[in-house]
């Protein structure tokens, strides 16, 4: 299979009454057949609309039946499928809407209007159409005819934009060939088979929620349990009730798990047949690692992707006595290199930026060729903006972002290194460290927590936490306490957005007041 259409058409062949698609909430099981002859309907629909193949095709719903319908579906029919995030804030969607020139938004019955008043504005003529999450209002007969004919592998199929944070958004446009290159590699990775089933609720707007946990169980043959969100007080029912055999989560996820409530003996029963979690989209503290093994007996293989290489990177082996804690692993799919500011490359132990090479880099950012020339260099290697470095045995480590570093008094700082120490901290779920103004320093830290449900604690006792784990140089100047850390569709803290929010220049108090927020 080289093509996202010729992998549903092969597994539609090859096992029609297996389960593709199970939907927990209208309790919907969909099987390889009747996923076919639901996306067949969708590009006769397409089709009728006078979209045609190579067209931007957009949706805007919560995960279930219609997004993954719309994923596939477009992409199977030669169109260009171009989520909108859930999140998204009203000039992301409308600069997305005119940037991308999409045809059709499929919209949850909730976004309707704010959509289609956002396409006036953007002047987009895209037809807004509404859908429930769970049904899209298709007769699944698979009779309609299909427009145009088969994409190639080369054929662009998804159109990822990112979410804007340093600027106006770009839209990573991504192959057939990239997309089946990405899912083969998981599959191989993590050994899957047709008996494998996932067990994710990251969002369908966001690549590793697309890629890993929808591209990689479709080539290899296997099955998706997709609710429609998180929720830490169903996630071991949805265990229990449909047995996955794998997890895909996030740091964040696995916060709110460990510190969840307790599992039955039947929900005990159903870790057992998890074979493991894949973690990705954010560094995975080696503490929070740790203690979700110990507490679930679920090992955990952390990975690490990109928007620009179709979620696929770098990755632990599955063998859990090869792996590092701390390290999103070993180039998955792709070679990897370190380079300083001035390109050298760097030997093991050096750090730099880290760079990615190989069959799944995007063709580039669309209509946008200057800053895919900065970003993509003539040979092919990607800068993924990640400052890191190797090991001996090839193992690579993050340590911070470029544009996150804080360099207080001309020395680099990794935010990461500050977050790790206070996630030690008994009262500490969440925290996140960012570079403040200061007068005499150039940059301070501030550290954002938050706190673990009913727990309490004050300023001073996490400096003094600080100090032990820090020293004094970089321990934060100040603390403040907040509900809930900015994150992206991934679970990916989303820091320049604490910065913007700081607000004052180090020295003051920064205390904003403790709160916790529920998950379930």
């Amino acid at each position: 299979m080289r093509t996202i259409r010729e992998a549903v058409d092969q597994l539609a062949a090859a096992q029609p009454a297996a389960p593709f698609l199970l939907a927990p909430e209208p309790d919907v099981a969909v099987t390889y057949a009747q996923f076919q002859a639901t996306v067949r309907t969708l590009c006769g629909e397409l089709a009728a609309h006078g979209i045609r193949p190579g067209e931007v095709v957009s949706y805007m719903v919560p995960n279930g039946i219609s997004a993954a319908g719309v994923f596939l579906g477009a992409m199977y029919g030669g169109y260009v499928v171009s989520p909108v995030s859930l999140l998204a804030q009203d000039s992301q969607i409308e600069y997305t809407l005119a940037h991308s020139g999409t045809r059709i938004v499929f919209a949850a019955p909730e976004f309707v209007d704010r959509l289609r008043r956002l396409a006036v504005r953007a002047g987009s003529r895209a037809v807004i159409r509404p859908t429930s999450p769970d049904d899209l209002g298709l007769p699944a007969d698979g009779s309609a005819a299909l427009p145009g004919p088969a994409p190639d592998p080369a054929s662009p199929a998804l159109l990822m934009y990112t979410s804007g944070t340093t600027g106006v958004p770009k839209g990573a446009l991504l192959s057939h060939a990239n997309m089946i290159h990405a899912g083969r590699a998981v599959g191989a990775s993590l050994a899957l088979t047709p008996a494998d089933r996932i067990l994710s609720s990251l969002p369908l707007y966001h690549i590793n929620g697309q890629s890993i946990a929808t591209v990689s169980p479709l080539v290899s043959g296997g099955s998706i349990v997709m609710p429609h969100r998180f929720s830490v007080s169903q996630w071991w029912t949805l265990v229990e009730r449909h047995r996955p055999t794998w997890i895909n989560v996030v740091p964040t996820i696995i916060a709110y798990l460990i510190n969840g409530p307790a599992l039955t003996p039947a929900q005990e029963a159903a870790c057992r047949g998890i074979r493991f979690g894949r973690c990705a989209s954010a560094p995975l503290p080696p503490a929070m690692h740790r203690a979700f093994e110990e507490r679930f007996g679920i090992r955990v293989i952390e990975a690490m992707g990109l928007t620009e290489c179709a979620s696929v990177a770098f990755t632990n082996p599955l063998d859990p006595r090869a792996r590092r804690y701390g390290s999103p692993g070993r180039p998955l799919g792709s070679e990897a290199r370190v380079v300083s500011p001035e390109g050298v490359i760097l030997g093991e132990g050096v750090a730099g930026e880290i760079q990615v090479r190989g069959a799944n880099v995007m063709q580039g950012y669309y209509k946008d060729p200057e800053t895919t020339a900065r970003t993509v260099s003539a040979d092919g290697w990607l800068a993924t903006g990640d400052l890191g470095y190797r090991d001996a045995d090839g193992f690579y480590f993050i340590t911070g972002r470029l544009k996150e570093l804080i360099i207080k008094g001309g020395e680099n700082i990794a935010p990461r290194e500050i977050d790790e120490a206070l996630l030690k901290h008994p009262a500490v779920l969440e925290a996140a460290a960012v570079g403040i103004p200061d007068r005499e320093y150039g940059q301070e830290i501030l550290a954002c927590v938050v706190l673990k449900p009913g727990a309490a604690c004050a300023e001073e006792e996490l400096r003094a936490h600080c100090l032990r784990e820090l020293g004094r140089y970089k321990t934060p100047k100040q603390f403040r306490f907040i509900a809930e850390l900015p994150k992206g569709p991934s679970g990916k803290v989303q820091r320049l957005k604490l910065v913007a929010g700081a607000g004052r220049v180090a020295g003051s108090s920064g205390l904003d007041g403790t709160a916790a927020r529920d998950a379930g």
